[in-house]
């Protein structure tokens, strides 16, 4: 666990830095860019569709796992729009929580998937 905890703290770490850098040398221009290599049928286009197709997932995980309570619905969208800057808090976040069950905090509290 304390691997764990020390992975997405790091990941926590790096992606926030790099994303201020990347800002303050090329703004909030981030939607015309990731659509637009996808629109151009390039390799940052693949790229982004395969890593689109993980926040949709990613989103659906966090729903499901909030019971698409209202707060896992809204959640969920903050996984999608947020990537790993939310997904990394939120993991360890709940590594907390659940007091390292690995179980608990992948399926939620009370859930048997059996």
């Amino acid at each position: 666990m304390k691997a764990f905890r020390l992975l997405l703290t790091v990941m926590c770490i790096y992606i926030v830095a790099y994303t201020t850098i990347t800002i303050s040398n090329h703004g909030w221009n981030l939607l015309p860019v990731f659509f637009g290599d996808m629109i151009a049928m390039t390799w940052p286009g693949q790229f982004n569709l395969d890593f689109m197709s993980f926040l949709i997932l990613s989103g659906l995980w966090v729903a499901w796992r909030n019971n698409y309570s209202p707060v896992g619905l809204a959640l969920s969208l903050v996984a999608f729009l947020g990537g790993i800057m939310f997904l990394a808090p939120y993991l360890l976040y709940l590594s907390f929580e659940t007091k390292g069950d690995m179980k608990e905090l992948f399926i939620g509290k009370g859930r048997d998937l059996k």
